[in-house]
């Protein structure tokens, strides 16, 4: 692949995913300088960890971390990669709030690529970061 994906692009892969549409992500910036993509995901009620708390449960944040960083591996290949590794520090609840989520290509290699994401809320704060492999 020669030139980088650009929003409208990947905002199209993103809504072809069953699951991917489901958390909701929308990309809000991308710098293929910078090999950095940001995107937000809105709270929803299948997303809370108990009813009606509107705290953000782990695994939606887990998932949003694998998608962001695949996508920034993504706007280089061009296609969704399998996840080979993946890890995730929770740093604080994430509570009635959208997750803001940067993803930043720490490697694209022949064979691998490696993305670095950290997630904040709408204030700021960070929630989690997360480190995850992918296959190229």
């Amino acid at each position: 692949m020669t030139e980088p994906l650009d929003q409208v692009q990947i905002e199209a892969m993103l809504q072809a995913s069953p699951f991917i549409s489901f958390l909701g992500l929308t990309v809000q910036a991308l710098d293929a300088a910078k090999q950095e993509i940001v995107m937000r995901s809105p709270m929803r009620p299948e997303f809370e960890r108990e009813p009606g708390t509107k705290q953000w449960h782990g695994g939606p944040i887990a998932s949003i971390i694998d998608t962001v960083g695949d996508y920034a591996l993504v706007m280089f290949v061009g296609r969704g990669l399998p996840t080979i590794n993946f890890r995730v520090d929770y740093f604080r609840p994430a509570i009635d709030t959208a997750l803001i989520t940067t993803g930043r290509v720490r490697r694209l290699g022949r064979t691998v690529g490696v993305a670095d994401v950290d997630v904040h809320d709408e204030k700021g704060a960070l929630i989690a970061i997360g480190r995850a492999t992918y296959a190229i």
